[in-house]
């Protein structure tokens, strides 16, 4: 298992990327826009191979909005397969763990689910 990455909701999407890129030598990925909910997201990879996900979305403007609030977002982590995915979602919700979104491929690509840990941070279960 490794950590897949870490989310993070911002505000200035645009001077996060520039932060990260100038500061810590990160790439971006290509910008990821999303009409139906008016999400954006970059992945920023260090040189290490560790991945950052910053986030913007409308709604999102202050702390603790929601669901969802400003500053870390979730925990990804990858797990090597969707029947691991699959498995391991079932065991945590087996054991009374919250499920928060089911097994499902995103519109960027990730397969995966969303459960809270004991204290309710988000983890994504990826592939």
């Amino acid at each position: 298992m490794k950590i897949e990455h870490i989310g993070l909701w911002v505000r200035d999407l645009e001077r996060m990327r520039h932060f990260y890129e100038t500061y810590f030598d990160a790439t971006a990925s290509e910008l990821y826009h999303n009409t139906k909910t008016s999400f954006h997201s970059y992945f920023l990879t260090f040189s290490d191979g560790a991945r950052l996900e910053i986030m913007q979305r409308n709604d999102i403007v202050d702390h603790n909005i929601g669901n969802e609030m400003l500053g870390f977002a979730h925990l990804a982590i990858s797990l090597g397969s969707k029947e691991q995915v699959d498995a391991l979602t079932t065991i945590l919700v087996m054991e009374g763990y919250p499920l928060l979104s089911p097994t499902r491929t995103t519109g960027d690509g990730y397969y995966e689910s969303v459960v809270a840990d004991p204290e309710g941070n988000r983890l994504e279960l990826t592939v």
